[in-house]
């Protein structure tokens, strides 16, 4: 029990202070602001908790799989902390930050090229926006998608590499998929096609976004994301929301698989039985 209260108020701390890091990074803003903050953080925090604390999870998925979950929150907290340190200081005055800009510019050197994600990102801003402006979306954009890019591959080779999920005992589905009804139809094809439809919206989203993004300038002015926390979020939308639901596709692709293995090993057992 104390375990269980210990972790679960581990996570729920660290939710909150993701939550709150890039106001950590800009407080001038207004008491409205930062209260919609304060209260946004503690109800993340409350959420978190009791999925960590109660014995099933209502909604959270891969509860008991990880490192799943831990990929995913620190891909998050990689991309935020990352853009909070490189927009909080636009002077490049730390050697850390120097280096982490430089290499967010090399990566936006190759990432920026016709019909790349930066580039459609870029391409959402009015003419009139300030070069400096410009410069902060490319590189926000670049170390956002390199960072969620690297994860998505760092989860893909522990799934081939491992014995992910079963090394953390035996998988069971109703704990780790809680809105996953393994009644209503054929449990593999369902598992196949979700994390295959995961895996697609993964690769098609940073794409549409900025286009979606661009077709409703008429009703949302781009440059209102020109503002440091818009910024920071806006851009961890954009690249981590992708990098998840591919890690999720990949997650339900390994658990299918798991399943075609046992199906096939059963009917296996089965003919040998009646030979």
């Amino acid at each position: 029990m104390i375990e269980r209260v210990t972790g679960a108020a581990s996570r729920a701390f660290f939710m909150a202070l993701l939550v709150a890091m890039p106001s950590m990074f800009f407080p001038e803003t207004t008491g409205d602001a930062t209260a919609l903050v304060a209260l946004v953080a503690m109800l993340a925090a409350i959420m978190t908790f009791f999925e960590y604390f109660a014995e099933y999870p209502s909604v959270l998925e891969f509860r008991d799989a990880a490192p799943f979950n831990r990929f995913r929150f620190v891909t998050v907290f990689l991309v935020v902390l990352v853009l909070g340190v490189v927009l909080h200081d636009p002077g490049r005055s730390s050697e850390l930050v120097q280096v982490v800009t430089a290499l967010a510019r090399f990566g936006g050197d190759l990432a920026d090229f016709p019909y790349s994600p930066v580039r459609l990102v870029l391409l959402t801003l009015p003419t009139d926006v300030p070069a400096t402006a410009v410069e902060n979306l490319r590189i926000a954009a670049a170390m956002a998608y390199v960072i969620s890019g690297l994860a998505v591959l760092g989860f893909f080779a522990l799934v081939q590499l491992s014995n992910w999920p079963m090394g953390n005992g035996a998988f069971n589905v109703w704990v780790n998929l809680p809105m996953f009804d393994p009644t209503k139809g054929d449990v593999l094809i369902r598992l196949t096609r979700d994390a295959r439809i995961n895996v697609m919206l993964g690769f098609i989203l940073p794409f549409l976004i900025p286009a979606v993004i661009k077709g409703t300038s008429g009703w949302i002015d781009p440059r209102t994301l020109m503002g440091p926390q818009t910024m920071i979020w806006s851009m961890t939308v954009w690249a981590s929301l992708p990098a998840t639901l591919m890690m999720r596709g990949i997650a339900l692709g390994r658990i299918a698989e798991m399943i075609g293995e046992k199906r096939r090993r059963a009917y296996a057992e089965a003919n040998l039985h009646t030979v």
